[in-house]
């Protein structure tokens, strides 16, 4: 007979990633050990082990998780209607809200893909293009006279999500300047960008 999961299974689970997020954007997820996880979770190497097969396993619920957040964004407001401009400023908030309290996720998303296995990595980088298609659709619906420069409209969404995907190096959420005023001022000089053109 298999043996019933805990009811706080689940609850486990997020606290180990976590924990790993923390940990991976800290030391890196080559330089993070599961007895380190271990020790910052206050549970045993042995029970980490219950939880996830490897080390590689936590990594991916790591990205998963937070890459689904990023990726419901996309799917909300591509149900919406309204002026392009306007959805993709939506998009431009909506995205940096879920960056602010997720700095080292965001951390583990751009620096540790490498570590993944490639049906893993090719999932996440999946998500990522889906991401960055809708907010070049945005953008060539915004400014109509950049569709025939698909290099130069690419280039400008590659830009603009340098500038939201780096906040966590320098944004303060108690700092003057507010997450959505940082999102309006990445979306206007994105639009402005085109639409000048």
């Amino acid at each position: 007979m298999a043996r019933r999961q805990a009811a706080d299974y689940e609850q486990k689970r997020d606290v180990i990633m976590s924990e790993a997020a923390k940990l991976f954007a800290k030391k890196g997820f080559d330089g993070a050990s599961l007895s380190d996880l271990a020790a910052a979770c206050n549970m045993s190497k042995s029970l980490i082990y219950h939880y996830y097969t490897s080390k590689e396993a936590i990594l991916y619920d790591v990205m998963s998780a937070h890459i689904d957040l990023l990726l419901d964004v996309v799917h909300k407001l591509a149900k919406k209607d309204g002026p392009p401009h306007e959805l993709f400023a939506e998009l431009s908030k909506e995205l940096m809200r879920r960056y602010v309290g997720a700095a080292a996720s965001q951390k583990v998303l751009l620096y540790e893909l490498t570590n993944l296995p490639r049906e893993q990595r090719s999932e996440i980088v999946g998500k990522q293009r889906e991401i960055i298609d809708f907010a070049e659709d945005l953008l060539k619906r915004a400014a109509p006279q950049t569709a025939g420069d698909h290099a130069r409209l690419r280039a400008q969404v590659m830009l603009f999500f340098g500038m939201l995907n780096w906040t966590h190096n320098w944004f303060k959420p108690s700092g003057p300047v507010g997450r959505d005023e940082i999102a309006d001022m990445a979306a206007a000089a994105t639009l402005g960008a085109l639409q000048g053109s």
